[in-house]
Parts: C-alpha cells; sequence; structure tokens
C-alpha cells in the first residue's frame, strides 16, 4: 500500500508545483491589478501547500520523484505556447483561463485531502499539526 501511496503523493506533488508556478505567473502577468492582488495570496498558499505536502511526505518516509515534477513543470510551460488570440502579449483569455485552473486546482486540493485522510489514513500516520482536513 505504501508503494502506491509513494506513486499518488509524487502525483500530487508534481501537480503542486505546476499549479504553484502557474499562480506566480500569473500574478506577475496581472501585478498592479486587483487580480494580481488576490494573486499574490493565491500564490503564496499554493507555495506554502507545496513546502507542508513535501513535508508530509518526508515524515512518511516516502521520496521525492523528481523526474515527476520536472515533466509537470515542463508541460506547464509548454502549455504557454497554446494560441490565446495573441500572439506577443497577454491576453484576457490567458487570465480567464489561468484564474479556471487556478480554482479547479484549489477544489481538487480539498478532495485530496478528503482522499489522503479516508484511504491513506493520514490523520492517523501523522500528527494533527500537519493534517489539512
Amino acid at each position: 500500500m505504501d508503494r502506491f501511496l509513494s506513486i499518488y503523493l509524487n502525483d500530487q506533488l508534481a501537480m503542486g508545483i505546476a499549479w504553484r508556478e502557474l499562480a506566480r505567473r500569473s500574478q506577475k502577468a496581472n501585478e498592479g491589478t486587483e487580480a494580481g492582488d488576490a494573486l499574490t495570496q493565491v500564490a503564496a498558499e499554493i507555495a506554502e501547500d507545496v513546502e507542508t505536502f513535501q513535508l508530509i511526505m518526508r515524515r512518511l518516509g516516502i521520496r521525492r520523484n523528481p523526474v515527476k515534477s520536472v515533466l509537470t513543470g515542463l508541460a506547464e510551460r509548454i502549455g504557454r505556447l497554446k494560441p490565446n488570440g495573441r500572439l506577443t502579449t497577454y491576453s484576457p483569455l490567458s487570465r480567464f483561463e489561468e484564474l479556471e485552473f487556478l480554482i479547479m486546482g484549489i477544489e481538487g486540493k480539498k478532495q485530496l485531502w478528503d482522499t489522503l485522510d479516508r484511504l491513506a489514513g493520514l490523520r492517523s500516520r501523522l500528527p494533527a499539526s500537519t493534517s489539512h482536513a
């Protein structure tokens, strides 16, 4: 079971890293706007979640799979190349899509903590201070 938990956690960590990079990029592209101000907070919270997730993995004795993190980071960068209605500048469509992906990530994170608690017994395996759900 720990082997499968390791695979699952590494997949989730890779996705968290991709969401963190997306939030940072979106925040920079919207700097000085109301959206940029909100994205500053979102990016900081996602970065904190990634750090917490890495701590949980260390406490469970699960090694990071650097290949998954690198590949997911590359996929996030490749995703930037898709047409957005403008060739060289930031597009309102980019903002909309980035916000939509970030919302999906936040909703997915809620499900992640529930899944880890129900299927992996996270609360029983870690002190309460590291469990989010």
